[in-house]
């Protein structure tokens, strides 16, 4: 799939004020607004990451963990081969990758902090079922990672925090009465809603689709991504908040634009023959 298409799927757009500040987001060149420093994040994340490394009780599956590794490593190296070939410079290259598994049966739940730091729950290892499953799972994440998604997301809260406050401000403070009804001032619910949370789920979309992308580079079957989705709306039956409230795309929407794009993935991303 060309850069077009998928951008027919997802629009994108900084704000014609922030532009100058706008870089591209690897293979879909969507437009980023980045201020904040990406090693200081990466920093942090490592920080957060060994404490949750003490806080967390670690799976003793052995087995699941290595597996995670090996899928891990093979993504690593497919996504460094593919930005060498294309000549262009490898978004992950300072990433100092590290995997756990975390031994909570009732978490349905994967993430990947800003410079590679993955964690999974056992409780999502009963819904990936396979390799390719769970292929399809790390692959999104590591595609928030290596798309900078969280550099994206404090910068934007950081000018939102700032333009809100100066707006509050001119309004005498009228905007700061809370809304009963979510238990957050009317300046935070305009800026979740109207601006955070579309921004949010335009970022969930481009991390489905490079998340294919990585995972049918590294040799696995991307047909099972949209099981995997299928598989997390039937557990979440009736579970899931509004697609206007939510900061992640709706199942229902999730898996079309998912199945709109699998048959180009795999043609035009296949595996990469690694040495």
């Amino acid at each position: 799939m060309n850069r077009r298409k998928f951008l027919s799927y997802v629009s994108c757009g900084c704000c014609s004020l922030l532009i100058p500040s706008c870089s591209n987001a690897p293979i879909t060149d969507r437009k980023q607004f980045k201020i904040i420093p990406e090693d200081k994040l990466n920093a942090q994340a490592a920080q957060i990451y060994e404490k949750i490394k003490e806080k967390e009780k670690m799976s003793d599956d052995i087995e699941s963990l290595e597996q995670i590794k090996k899928i891990g490593k093979r993504m690593e190296n497919s996504i460094s081969e593919y930005f060498y070939q294309q000549n262009q410079s490898n978004p992950a290259e300072n990433f100092e990758w590290e995997y756990i598994l975390i031994d909570k049966k009732n978490v349905r739940n994967a993430w990947c902090m800003p410079g590679g730091k993955i964690g999974i729950y056992t409780g999502m290892l009963e819904v990936t079922k396979n390799i390719n499953g769970l292929a399809a799972v790390m692959g999104h994440e590591i595609a928030h990672a290596v798309a900078k998604h969280s550099v994206e997301r404090a910068s934007r809260s950081a000018v939102l925090n700032i333009g809100t406050r100066l707006f509050d401000i001119a309004s005498g403070g009228k905007l700061s009465n809370v809304n009963q009804i979510s238990g957050m001032n009317t300046v935070g619910l305009i800026s979740k809603i109207g601006i955070l949370n579309p921004f949010n789920r335009k970022q969930e979309s481009e991390a489905d689709y490079l998340g294919m992308i990585f995972s049918s580079l590294s040799g696995y079957d991307i047909r099972e991504t949209v099981k995997i989705w299928e598989r997390m709306r039937e557990i979440n039956k009736g579970k899931e908040p509004s697609e206007f409230m939510s900061t992640h795309p709706s199942s229902k929407n999730r898996i079309k634009k998912i199945n709109g794009w699998t048959n180009d993935v795999i043609l035009d991303y296949p595996p990469i023959i690694l040495s």
